[in-house]
């Protein structure tokens, strides 16, 4: 198959769930081309960027100039030089008329011209669901053709629609050929959004187990134990909260380190937090890391946390990708009772479930685990046969394949893929 990704950033550190799919529908002998507003920091990239040397199948979007003088002149120059290619579809772009201010404002011309002249597509997949809204009017204009599959992953439905109001995605709901979802909770947001079940494909994202070795966990011998969290540091993951509950036990286990992988705009935020708590010279702020280094920590580390919350913008996890990663390398973890994070842990086996923002909680699970060693390898054990069993990368590829052919050749609805969210129940059908 020919395949399309619409994306925000391309290559990026933060979005492995999205390049995981692009190489494993390679790695399946399909062509994917990928299309992103601007290129992400590339002072770090996964190795597999290079490997598949996806640089080189990817077109970023045309910068639009803020100068109208400029923004007309080089619009003037770009139709010239397209023009033979698509005369219809920037004709299109630029009917003020039917589009407005996006037409008059030569933007939605710009957005065109990466796309215009290339050979039809089997699926487009946009990812989030602003870029899913951009490939409907890409394909309204004639700038790609394809069935169009949009992926719902968070803020873009928790956070947008408070934004713009709830008919937001009132045309992508009827122009989208598919949905998918990551867990019953997106999966009920988005129905209540306006989103048709019948569209919807619940598909969670997935984890390569392969690269996540089970490390025998136990204290180390000078009794240093390893609390890790992974992830953008930004509100709803709640960092605070973790480092509130390591400054609680630090006084009762005196070798403790946090390890705080990634970026965000909370990096000074955190670190004067530590210092006012004094407990800097126990929380380690790591920054970026790629997917290898965090594996590695990972390996290194003896339990997992994630105390997500409930944004102040209405932000919540829509899955937590790191708690399924985490436990896959046999890591014990602690995550808030929060969005979907539920659906990703077993609650009393692989991990436990706190309320959000309960520092208590928080501290009295980790002195909990922490003074019960023993129980780690059972509920590292456990964890990791439960991402084997539903999340595991090559499985949900060789999944999102099947829904591509089916949905290309018309027969989407007799998917045994499909599923109906009921009360944040999963309802296969057939």
């Amino acid at each position: 198959m020919n395949i399309a990704f619409i994306i925000n950033e391309f290559p990026t550190l933060s979005e492995t769930f999205i390049l995981n799919q692009i190489t494993g529908l390679i790695d399946r002998g399909h062509k994917v081309d990928i299309y992103a507003q601007c290129p992400g920091n590339t002072s770090k990239i996964h190795p597999e960027v290079l490997k598949y040397r996806l640089l080189e199948r990817t077109y970023y979007d045309v910068p639009v100039p803020h100068n109208l003088f400029k923004r007309l002149l080089k619009a003037i120059w770009l139709v010239i030089i397209n023009f033979h290619k698509s005369p219809f579809v920037i004709l299109r772009s630029l009917n003020v008329f039917k589009y407005g201010r996006q037409a008059l404002s030569l933007r939605l011309l710009y957005t065109v011209f990466p796309y215009i002249g290339r050979k039809p597509y089997d699926i487009i997949h946009c990812h989030f669901g602003p870029n899913g809204l951009h490939g409907v009017r890409l394909r309204e204009l004639g700038a790609i053709k394809g069935k169009i599959v949009a992926t719902f992953h968070g803020y873009d439905v928790n956070i947008l629609p408070r934004l713009h109001g709830n008919s937001y995605y009132e045309k992508l709901f009827q122009e989208v050929d598919l949905c998918t979802i990551n867990s019953d909770f997106i999966g009920q947001r988005i129905k209540s959004l306006g989103a048709d079940a019948e569209k919807l494909v619940k598909l969670p994202v997935g984890v390569n187990t392969r690269k996540l070795a089970f490390t025998k966990r136990q204290p180390e011998s000078d009794g240093e134990i390893v609390i890790l969290s992974v992830g953008r540091l930004v509100e709803v993951k709640g960092i605070e909260y973790s480092i509130r509950a390591i400054a609680q036990i630090v006084l009762k286990f005196p070798n403790i380190q946090y390890q705080i992988a990634g970026d965000g705009p909370l990096r000074e935020q955190l670190r004067d937090l530590s210092e006012q708590l004094g407990i800097s010279e126990h929380v380690k702020l790591l920054g970026a890391r790629t997917t290898e280094q965090v594996a590695n920590l990972y390996n290194n580390a003896h339990i997992f946390i994630l105390s997500g919350i409930v944004g102040q913008d209405g932000a919540e996890e829509g899955q937590g990708l790191v708690l399924l990663e985490a436990q896959a390398a046999e890591l014990p973890v602690i995550a808030s009772r929060v969005g979907g994070i539920p659906e990703s842990v077993v609650d009393g086996e692989s991990g436990f479930l706190v309320p959000e923002r309960d520092v208590e909680a928080l501290a009295e699970k980790l002195i909990y685990l922490i003074e019960h060693p023993e129980i780690w390898p059972e509920m590292g054990r456990a964890g990791r046969a439960y991402v084997e069993a539903n999340y595991d990368i090559n499985k949900l590829n060789d999944r999102l394949v099947d829904i591509y052919q089916e949905l290309s050749d018309g027969k989407i609805s007799s998917s045994k893929q499909k599923v109906e969210i009921v009360s944040g129940q999963e309802q296969k059908t057939s």
